[in-house]
């Protein structure tokens, strides 16, 4: 097959561009140029798409005897990742650009142009795998990324490779510094790739603005702190709530509600972050048929934890189809903007990715 091997400039999509041509493919390699205007150097594991990645992705390359192109995507990933995420939370929600990122810029817009081009499949260093057409968790549970990658439907699937999800980490690095790739020891990057400070509240205060607000306790309504807008706040949160003084009873307080409209900004204890049910719009089903009733499933809303066992029912909603999840157990700290993934119940983690839905609301 031609394959077309999306490379980062780190370990993983190094190793994984690596074992495609082991595998016998004909491998071309491209690194996304998502920055309008890249720096020099990485900060350390923060940040990506640097000048300093494009070289690492085009080192890692020559080593492995293959071409390497340079693609510019900055224009769309600013459009479809970077706007929606900056408007996401201007309307009180949490947002996860990456799975933005994979449906709208690597297996849409890269996928798209890699087909056009005569490409079967693109190859990508994602901790996932694909069984029989099917996504499932990654071996290395730590590492998995099928929660970012929900959002692909079944005709984007059929065309992806993740070739690394069958191994734990630490022997993707033992692979890569066998195989003489510089990349081996480089530090995984962390946060957001495009906020390399790590400050998301400073990042979203330079695009939003200034758009003051309360921040409000949830059983009195007492007035306990102003805010400057509720894009610095996400549901769960404890730290950074401007509140000077502690509960009555001497609890931690937690963001329990964001109003856009008003400003408001509830805060609570943490019981009054259980929620028992969610409804998600935006329902892509992996197999590319909804089911005919409700199904079992185990519900993940974070990329990291926030699972529980559920009922998921598709439903009809204002927007389009929906899906209404009734929980087995309680969860906290959902917010609207997240992903909500369902995972067939195999075990306590579930494992193949059935469904997903971008959460729109939650009941207690």
């Amino acid at each position: 097959m031609r394959v077309l091997a999306a490379m980062s400039g780190g370990v993983d999509s190094a190793v994984a561009a690596a074992r495609a041509v082991e595998a016998g493919h004909d491998v071309v390699g491209v690194h996304l140029a998502l920055s309008t205007a890249p720096g020099a150097l990485r900060t350390g594991s923060r940040g990506c798409c640097s000048r300093e990645d494009a070289d690492d992705a085009r080192r890692a390359a020559d080593v492995l005897g293959i071409p390497f192109y340079v693609w510019d995507f900055a224009d769309r990933f600013k459009e479809d990742v970077i706007d929606e995420f900056v408007a996401a939370y201007a309307a009180g929600e949490t947002p996860n650009p990456c799975l933005s990122c994979n449906e709208k810029i690597k297996f849409s817009a890269l996928a798209e142009r890699a087909e056009a081009l005569g490409f079967d499949a693109l190859a990508t260093g994602h901790y996932a795998r694909l069984v029989d057409g099917e996504l499932r968790r990654a071996v290395d549970v730590d590492k998995d990324q099928s929660y970012v990658l929900a959002v692909l439907d079944d005709r984007q699937l059929s065309r992806a490779m993740f070739p690394i999800g069958d191994t734990p980490k630490p022997q993707i690095r033992e692979e890569a510094e066998r195989r003489g790739l510089a990349v081996a020891n480089k530090p995984d990057s962390h946060d957001i790739c495009f906020i390399p400070s790590g400050d998301t509240r400073a990042f979203l205060g330079a695009r939003i603005g200034v758009r003051p607000g309360a921040v409000v306790d949830s059983s009195t309504g007492e007035k306990l702190a102003d805010h400057e807008g509720v894009h610095g706040f996400t549901i769960g949160q404890r730290k950074g709530l401007g509140v000077e003084a502690p509960a009555a009873d001497g609890a931690p307080r937690y963001v329990t509600g964001i109003d856009p409209d008003s400003g408001t900004v509830t805060v609570g204890t943490a019981s009054d972050l259980e929620v028992r049910g969610i409804t998600a719009n935006k329902v892509v089903w992996t197999s590319g048929q909804a089911p005919d009733g409700p199904v079992d499933c185990v519900v993940q809303v974070r990329a990291h934890g926030g699972l529980a066992p559920a009922v998921a029912t598709p439903v009809d909603g204002a927007d389009g189809p929906g899906i209404r999840i009734d929980l087995g157990e309680p969860l906290r700290g959902v917010a609207r903007g997240q992903a909500a993934v369902l995972y067939a119940p195999d075990d306590a983690y579930g494992d193949q990715v059935v469904g997903c839905g971008r959460i729109t609301a939650s009941q207690t």
